[in-house]
């Protein structure tokens, strides 16, 4: 039976669960420059303490769904904070380089489940005429994360060492363990909990993207994941000196504003695949503008709006094709995958291709990504309506 009423504070808290789970990425990110000092003879090894939660993510993704199914959303959620709490603790010791590693995997494990159990929970809460907005500001997670991470992660690193950063993420994430242990109710059960045999999750992986339901929002996160964090991080330099702070500055917040405003309102119209699909169409068509005027701040602007369409109607659409919380829990854990394999090719893939051909290939491969993505879900659609 689906609530008639929205329980605010209690999203309010699943978001912020969420905002420590992006944390468990943008805390180590935000100080990637020093941790040569804490690690002085670990070298290149270094920027795996940054990219295995991301590998976790790429092997485990669609497992977590499957596990977080198995256990239910309540005690996965509040089982992922604790061991996030832990590792955070662990880590301010500043372990010997391979402990602080091994910290690292755990660390993914508990980041995988946050990010599947955390959107399914805020689902099965909403009122069915909020779920747009609740999932919608659930989508802001990782830039108002990243955002408050650079305001004042870093500079409590700067001034009171590593420790202090990584103890006050272990304080966050325990802080949140015990307002949600008391205030969070399991769910009932509406269907019968997954096997978790090692046959079960090999298969599933097979369920998951021959369904255009399940895989959908999954597909489009790829396009999206692959294009956003890799157009932020190479396209500084093309813009003019004089405007690179503002822009870059304002992009993420556009994001973030057009997707909780103008998206909210497109989602209370259309159905949320639709919504992407224009978000995925005007960034594409922000492309041809950035290619015509390369840099350009108006440009920048539209682009990060366009996208904004994409960021919360894609986690909306989890609930609109998937009914059931275990088929919501997989469809999330999809996204969990494709997500960090976007992340993680993005970057490199387009530096790559910029220092071999230029300018010219940053709109035409992030245009291609946005155009792929569109297709790709025009296609899932017309799968669907058969």
């Amino acid at each position: 039976m689906m609530p008639l009423r929205t329980p605010w504070v209690l999203i309010l808290l699943l978001w912020g669960a969420g905002l420590g789970a992006a944390a468990q990425y943008g805390k180590v990110s935000v100080i990637f420059d020093l941790l040569p000092m804490a690690y002085p003879d670990a070298g290149a090894a270094v920027g795996w303490i940054v990219s295995l939660v991301g590998f976790v993510g790429i092997v485990f993704g669609v497992v977590a769904g499957l596990v977080v199914a198995r256990f239910r959303y309540r005690r996965a959620l509040l089982v992922s904070l604790w061991v996030g709490a832990a590792v955070s603790v662990v880590q301010a010791l500043l372990p010997p380089l391979p402990w602080m590693l091994a910290s690292r995997v755990v660390e993914g494990a508990s980041h995988l489940g946050l990010v599947v159990a955390a959107p399914t929970l805020i689902a099965q809460l909403s009122a069915d005429k909020d779920r747009g907005l609740t999932l919608t500001l659930w989508g802001t997670f990782f830039g108002v994360a990243f955002g408050l991470l650079a305001f004042a992660g870093r500079p409590l690193a700067l001034n009171f060492g590593l420790p202090a950063l990584f103890l006050a993420h272990g304080a966050y994430m325990a802080l949140f363990a015990l307002i949600l242990s008391a205030k969070l109710r399991a769910l009932p059960a509406e269907d019968a909990p997954p096997e978790l045999s090692v046959r079960e999750m090999l298969r599933s992986h097979l369920t998951i993207y021959r369904s255009p339901f399940l895989s959908a929002p999954a597909i489009g996160w790829l396009f999206y994941t692959f294009s956003f964090v890799s157009i932020l991080t190479v396209l500084p330099p093309y813009i003019a000196a004089d405007s690179r702070a503002f822009v870059m500055t304002a992009m993420p917040l556009t994001s973030i504003a057009v997707s909780m405003t103008v998206g909210v309102g497109l989602l209370r119209v259309f159905s949320a695949v639709r919504v992407v699909e224009l978000g995925f169409a005007l960034s594409a068509l922000a492309m041809v503008w950035l290619w015509l005027v390369p840099g350009g701040p108006p440009a920048c602007l539209f682009l990060a709006a366009s996208m904004g369409l994409m960021q919360g109607a894609s986690f909306a659409a989890v609930p609109q094709l998937n009914q059931t919380p275990s088929a919501q829990a997989q469809a999330n854990g999809a996204m969990a995958q494709m997500g960090n394999i976007g992340n993680t090719l993005g970057t490199p893939v387009m530096a790559f291709a910029l220092v071999s051909g230029g300018y010219s290939v940053l709109p035409m491969l992030a245009g291609g990504a946005f155009v792929l993505g569109l297709i790709m879900h025009l296609l899932l659609g017309k799968i669907r309506r058969r």
